[in-house]
């Protein structure tokens, strides 16, 4: 045994070393923002993490108003037209993860980010989508990506609420710490359990949160909630109810994530449908 002892030692040592020497995956933040609030929570993510981050260019930019933006979108989504981009300076090959961040149009990632999945190569790498929106398309748009790039892996994503951008420093750390990018305490969030039918009071509670919202005229169904550090978050199951812009909409199901913090109104944090 005594000769063993320095032969296992040595083995522990050289070990720790090359544990010590592993190589740090290397994290570059790439995303597209039309009018800068997607740019705020990539830059918020690249400081976190002290990745490296660029900006995906148009050509032409999308530098008109609201209704020119959708008008041009729509006509490039029916026509497949992918928009030119500015070459990127990074190199995608030398990175092991890429966050990739857009803004959320017609349900799903803008369109410059269509071109840049067209004509650029993830294999084997570790993709994380993140997205701003004005209802929802994160869980959509995640796995449009997914399908885009059948050799990345495709990690879970981030999204937030435009109107609730100041609360994207808190949620991007906890989004982090919860997947494993940067080290952190956190408390982890239960699942949800079974929803039930909706009383008046949690009906209540979903109105007071999509009723300062035009494009939400829906009626809580079903809830079921889960404490959350700083309130109560519900999801609700809802049926949109007619608009007077569009009499003949039918039917349909969604789900209403809702957060009450205690002296705040509630808010919807992410419409899926």
């Amino acid at each position: 045994m005594k000769t063993l002892k320095p032969f296992l030692m040595s083995a522990i040592l050289l070990l720790a070393v090359a544990c010590n020497n592993e190589k740090a995956p290397k994290v570059l933040v790439l995303y597209f923002s039309q009018n800068g609030t997607t740019k705020a929570v990539a830059e918020e993510i690249q400081a976190r993490l002290g990745a490296d981050i660029e900006a995906i260019v148009p050509v032409n930019a999308y530098d008109g108003d609201y209704a020119a933006t959708i008008a041009r979108s729509r006509e490039e989504r029916e026509g497949a037209v992918l928009p030119e981009l500015q070459p990127l300076a990074s190199d995608i090959s030398s990175y092991d993860i890429i966050f990739l961040g857009y803004p959320i149009w017609f349900g799903t990632y803008a369109q410059p980010l269509a071109t840049l999945l067209a004509n650029q190569d993830f294999a084997g790498k570790k993709v994380v989508p993140f997205c701003t929106f004005g209802s929802g398309g994160l869980d959509a748009s995640v796995k449009a990506i997914a399908e885009k790039l059948p050799d990345a892996q495709v990690l879970p994503g981030y999204g937030v609420r435009a109107a609730r951008i100041a609360a994207a420093p808190a949620e991007i750390d906890m989004f982090l710490k919860e997947n494993g990018f940067i080290k952190g305490d956190f408390t982890p969030l239960q699942d949800f359990p079974e929803q039930h039918p909706a009383s008046e009071e949690e009906a209540a509670i979903f109105d007071a949160a999509v009723g300062g919202y035009p494009m939400i005229k829906a009626m809580a169904t079903m809830v079921s909630s889960r404490e959350i550090p700083d309130g109560t978050e519900y999801l609700f199951t809802a049926v949109n109810l007619p608009r007077e812009d569009m009499p003949d909409m039918p039917v349909r199901e969604m789900k209403v994530y809702v957060k009450a913090v205690e002296g705040q109104a509630p808010e919807f944090t992410q419409v899926v449908r």
